[in-house]
């Protein structure tokens, strides 16, 4: 164990937005199944002191963001992201990131990774069905941590009618076949984001969020170890002046 990691003598401190929008305590249990201290809260205080924040999200894109404007919670998710902390989006959490959806026009999302949310391409008479409510084949196609120990083709549960469409295409991390090809997962500096449900994705979604965990393990260490460093230069310039 290196020293920074010594500093970190607890659970990493998870927050998972709760703003009144569908079940996250399943996301908050498969985060505790991973080792975090996993908390649903709506406090702002508790957020910028967790180690990583997760944004859940199921129903529309545009009740959404409305619920999360209202509850007060879309400058702490804003600030969480410019903080460099890590961040993770899931199912319509994931599109709030997005700058808007098709889903709902008039809705302004977090803008976070830049692109829209479109419909899945589909034809009445060949389909494919629409929304996707099954288990589907990841195809990762850059390697990214939040997918260590995955598999090369996993098994995840996705429930969705749209998908991710982002102006960088670099961001995206892995795709899904269902009709055409789908976006699936995304990588932008400190912030994941997945369309489909690691807490309902057996083996590879658990071994998903614990890889979520570790990501905020290892920063937090190396948050603690940068404090400590500038700790022992002050101390040290205090004692060259005295």
């Amino acid at each position: 164990m290196t020293p920074a990691a010594r500093q970190l003598v607890r659970p990493p401190l998870v927050a998972v937005l709760d703003y009144g929008i569908g079940n996250v305590h399943s996301a908050q249990k498969a985060l505790e199944r991973g080792g975090a201290d996993a908390r649903l809260t709506a406090d702002p205080e508790v957020i910028a002191a967790a180690d990583g924040v997760v944004l859940p999200g199921v129903g529309a894109f545009g009740a959404c963001m409305e619920a999360l404007r209202s509850s007060g919670l879309e400058q702490p998710a804003l600030d969480a992201v410019a903080s460099g902390r890590p961040f993770l989006g899931i199912c319509v959490g994931m599109q709030m990131l997005f700058s808007r959806s098709e889903e709902n026009p008039d809705a302004r999302g977090l803008g976070v990774i830049p692109g829209t949310i479109k419909w899945i391409p589909t034809d009445p008479s060949t389909g494919p069905k629409i929304p996707q409510m099954q288990w589907n084949r990841l195809d990762i196609v850059t390697a990214d941590p939040m997918l260590v120990g995955l598999g090369d083709e996993p098994w995840v549960y996705f429930v969705h009618s749209l998908h991710g469409v982002p102006e960088n295409p670099d961001v995206v991390v892995a795709t899904v076949e269902y009709g055409t090809t789908l976006n699936a997962a995304f990588r932008l500096d400190n912030v994941f984001a997945a369309q489909f449900h690691p807490e309902k994705s057996s083996a590879p979604g658990l071994a998903l969020l614990s890889n979520f965990v570790d990501v905020c393990v290892r920063s937090a260490s190396e948050n603690s170890a940068e404090i400590s460093a500038e700790i022992s230069a002050d101390i040290g310039a205090d004692e060259v002046s005295a």
